[in-house]
Order: C-alpha cells, then structure tokens, then sequence
C-alpha cells in the first residue's frame, strides 16, 4: 500500500500504544484524587490538576468522568501512594513513585526489575537528598504576553525560573510553592497544559551510549509496570 501508508500505520500504532500506557496511570490519579479530597474539583486542587494533566494528554471526556465515579464506587480499589529508591546498571539513582492497591505485588514487581537489572532498591529515605522536588507548570505563552514581565509578576508567588521552548514555557518553583504559583499563574489568565510535582537530581550523572542500552531496559520495564506513575533518575 505504500511507504506512507505505513508511516501513517506505524505513528498510529506508537500513538496507540502511548495512549494504553498513559490513560490508565492518568485514571487511577484522577480517582486516587477524588478519593482523597472529594468529587469536585472546584473544592480539590490535587483533583483539579489530575484532570488537567488528562486534559493535556487528550485523555477523552467520558474516561476522566468515569475515573471521578470510580471514587465513590462501592468496589473502588483503595489506592496508596508509594515510593521507591534504588540503583539500576552502572550505579544509576532511581526514585519510583507508585500508586497500587497491593504494596506487596508492587513492591515485588519494582524489586525484580532492579535485580534483573543487576541492581537493587534501597531503604525508603536513602536518595530523597540526591533529588531536589520542584513544582513544573507547562503552558502555551498568550499572544501579546511578555515572559520577561510575566517572571516579575510571579516572582512572588514562589517562581523560581521560566524556560522557554518555542511557543511553550515551562515554570518552576520550589513544591513548597505549588499552590500558590498555581494560583499566580491562573490570576495572571495563564492556561496550564500541565502541572505536576517532579524530582531533578542534585548530582547529575552522564552515562555511555552502552551502559544507557542497560539502563534503557531496565527503565522500560518500571514505566511499563501498571502502578509506576513516575520515574526519576540522576542521569545528566
């Protein structure tokens, strides 16, 4: 049928692929959420940000409203959150952070992943010091909207720098300052795309093209597991 056909095929594919991944780790966020601090997400930032980090990976209406009743479903699953540290290949930092409704599958799961990688996870608090977490607001910058102004308008809001990549722009704050640059930016008629709490490493580490081979795979096989939601390493 021809070389685009199977361009087009193949993208689909990737796409579809990405979606069966993402959506599920977006829905069990959202319902962990609305679990926590009630169904509306006028009264629950944290449900409010799931739903908007849904939203900037077009995750559809009725998949975000079905994860919101899943709640307050009798036989809701109850979510924990937890986290895990550990050194993979060639002694990369690895945070986890996990949301399950069975610790003991999870914990196993995460624990083979590192072995079968020639590492192992490490005593919960062992690397908190190695990543610094910080708040991430991603946007697409206004017509009109001067960034450097904008910098000085939230500067006292708990900003701390914005990079700009294109048409897009990317806050960070201090996590202490989540809510309240949060609240800036939307003062501001600032339309987030996403936001979320995200680690950096303090000591960044470059690897070899070959050692990334090893430590590629074993990455893979954390982001794939279905109670991973987020995977943080110290690599450069």
């Amino acid at each position: 049928m021809g070389r685009a056909f199977e361009y087009r095929r193949a993208a689909k594919e990737k796409r579809w692929d990405k979606m069966s991944k993402v959506f599920p780790k977006l829905a069990k966020a959202i319902t962990l959420a609305a679990k926590e601090g009630g169904m509306d997400p006028e009264m629950n930032a944290k449900l409010r940000t799931a739903i908007q980090n849904a939203k900037g990976e077009n995750m559809p209406k009725d998949n975000i409203e079905n994860a919101i009743k899943r709640a307050e479903a009798k036989d809701a699953e109850n979510y924990v959150e937890v986290n895990y540290e550990g050194k993979g290949p060639h002694g990369v930092l690895v945070f986890v952070e996990c949301a399950t409704d069975n610790t003991t599958r999870t914990v196993a799961n995460i624990k083979s992943y590192f072995n079968k990688a020639g590492g192992s996870i490490v005593p919960t608090g062992s690397l908190e010091f190695m990543f610094k977490r910080r708040a991430v607001f991603e946007f697409e910058i206004p017509e009109g909207v001067d960034v450097q102004e904008l910098e000085l308008e939230l500067i006292d809001a708990g900003l701390e720098e914005i990079e700009v990549d294109g048409t897009t722009a990317y806050a960070y704050a201090d996590w202490t300052d989540f809510g309240t640059l949060s609240q800036a930016l939307e003062d501001q008629k600032i339309e987030l795309t996403k936001s979320n709490l995200q680690r950096f490493p303090t000591t960044p580490v470059e690897f070899t093209d070959e050692q990334m081979l090893d430590i590629e795979k074993m990455m893979d096989k954390i982001e794939d597991d279905d109670d991973t939601q987020a995977v943080y390493t110290n690599i450069a």
